[in-house]
């Protein structure tokens, strides 16, 4: 059901700061840093193949961004897994008794509908699931 890592994202306090560092480590340009607001962060993308890494900023009102950096600081914030029917895979996450953050797919930085599953079944890692564009 999981077809591939389609990110891996980065928890920043400065986006603009990170993006610079992010591109020159992995030789790759970044995206412009846009706005999600329903999630209150701001995102950019980092080309590097066919896994991107995406930087995450919370933006004023955003609990669980800015949770995380004053908690545990800068560094890993979830695996992105590209599936290929999101309804789908939820089903069969909570049917093998994953805990879900989201019961029913939202839109994602990019367009696509996703939906967490909750670090605690999970060894302390934040999984999102992503529906690609063209599986749906």
């Amino acid at each position: 059901m999981t077809n591939k890592i389609l990110h891996i994202a980065i928890a920043v306090k400065d986006i603009e700061a990170s993006k610079k560092l992010f591109a020159l480590i992995s030789n790759a340009t970044a995206s412009e840093t846009t706005v999600v607001s329903d999630q209150k962060v701001k995102v950019c993308f980092i080309e590097t193949g066919e896994t991107k890494i995406e930087l995450i900023q919370p933006i004023e009102g955003n609990i669980g961004v800015a949770k995380f950096l004053e908690k545990r600081g800068e560094g890993l914030h979830h695996i992105c897994l590209e599936v290929s029917d999101i309804e789908l895979a939820l089903a069969d996450y909570k049917s093998r008794g994953f805990r879900l953050i989201d019961e029913v797919p939202r839109i994602g930085a990019e367009g696509h509908r996703v939906a967490f599953v909750h670090p605690q079944s999970t060894n302390g890692v934040l999984i999102e699931l992503e529906e690609s564009s063209r599986h749906g």
